[in-house]
């Protein structure tokens, strides 16, 4: 017996070496990873800097060994020396931290709390190859590892963070935050359910299997013949005929307005194969058991006001649109709301919205600042 103990005393030894001798070649890596990434120290943002924040870039690493580029945002009063309540930001799907959803993070951190505006991997200054390339699985853990970086900084209080998803990164932020009970509030601001548009098509013009078969023999003969082809960028030039939120997608990323050499929306779009899985995933299923607080956020005439909406029905009352399941009502239904912007377009809470082109409009202010302040206020507390 007592050889035996002696036998399990080396055993533990050694694998806790062996483990330690992992993390250290683990950190090691890590730094060389997060080295190698090229960031901009301009500001290049599609916005003025706010003279009531500091500002400065960041890396951290995802569980995936990804390293993702990021605007960590602090209010320049009250920011030192005290445990803030912290948000990440991400989205719109195809965007970058330079575009909409750095503007939010700026704003917020105005508002006392510290934020963190990330590119997704794959995307804008993260890294991750092939470039636009678009998964369930890490886009989701992105919003999990920004998480994880706020966590673990000095200044903020981890048991006080929250998460914004904008267009396509409100249903990523949704299903976020069903798996990850660190998330204490979620915003998601003029949502996307990007999987259920992949595989039903708008407004569920496609949800059926004759219509998924034909496209998945699409993706799976176009992995063979270019799977680098890129494709779904902002259509440019724009055709008269084009519908009014095309119309206004151009409006945002083609011009002065929110145009950036990063983005895909703004450019080429990203990889066709590249969000081949997300046709076969459904973010939302476990929504209704999210127990932390949830704001939807849409505006009255956007064309994807749908998805908010069913969202919202769904992670409340368990009845589903898009989706063939019913679920059972949320445990706790009473810190979940739905905020419809009266006039507001998709792309209007995206940065407040313009009448007109950037220069040629008056600004609409179609955010409610006030409104996302008082929500994070009352739940990181």
């Amino acid at each position: 017996m007592k050889q035996y103990f002696m036998i399990l005393t080396v055993m533990l030894f050694t694998t806790t070496a062996m483990m330690a001798a992992y993390t250290d070649k683990k950190q090691t890596k890590t730094e060389e990873n997060m080295t190698k990434l090229e960031l901009t120290q301009d500001w290049d943002k599609v916005f003025p800097l706010s003279e009531k924040v500091n500002h400065r870039k960041v890396t951290f690493e995802t569980q995936y060994g990804l390293t993702l580029a990021a605007d960590l945002y602090t209010p320049k009063e009250g920011g030192e020396g005290q445990h803030l309540p912290a948000i990440a930001v991400s989205g719109p799907f195809g965007a970058v931290k330079e575009q909409s959803s750095g503007l939010y993070a700026m704003r917020m951190a105005e508002r006392g709390f510290m934020t963190l505006a990330f590119d997704p991997s794959y995307t804008g200054e993260s890294s991750g190859e092939p470039r636009r390339t678009a998964s369930p699985d890490i886009n989701t853990e992105d919003f999990m590892a920004a998480v994880d970086y706020l966590s673990k900084q000095e200044n903020v209080d981890a048991e006080r963070i929250g998460i914004i998803g904008i267009c396509g990164w409100g249903g990523i932020a949704f299903n976020a935050a069903a798996a990850d009970t660190r998330i204490k509030a979620t915003v998601v601001s003029t949502m996307y359910d990007m999987t259920r548009v992949s595989g039903n098509g708008y407004f569920d013009s496609e949800d059926k299997e004759e219509s998924r078969h034909a496209a998945r023999e699409a993706l799976a003969k176009q992995r063979l013949a270019d799977p680098m082809a890129m494709a779904g960028g902002v259509v440019d030039p724009l055709p008269d005929e084009a519908p009014q939120f095309v119309k206004d997608y151009y409006d945002y990323y083609k011009t002065e307005r929110g145009y950036h050499a990063r983005s895909g929306n703004s450019n080429d779009g990203w990889r066709v194969i590249g969000t081949q899985a997300y046709a076969n995933s459904r973010f939302l299923y476990y929504i209704n058991e999210i127990r932390s607080a949830v704001l939807v956020m849409h505006g009255e005439k956007a064309h994807s006001r749908y998805f908010g909406e069913a969202a919202y029905k769904y992670m409340v009352e368990g009845k589903a649109e898009g989706y063939n399941v019913v679920g059972k009502p949320n445990p706790v239904p009473e810190n979940k709301q739905l905020l419809i912007i009266p006039g507001a377009s998709h792309c209007d809470l995206y940065d407040g919205g313009y009448t007109e082109l950037v220069g040629k409009g008056e600004p609409k202010n179609m955010i409610p600042w006030d409104k996302l302040e008082e929500f994070f206020k009352t739940n990181l507390k």
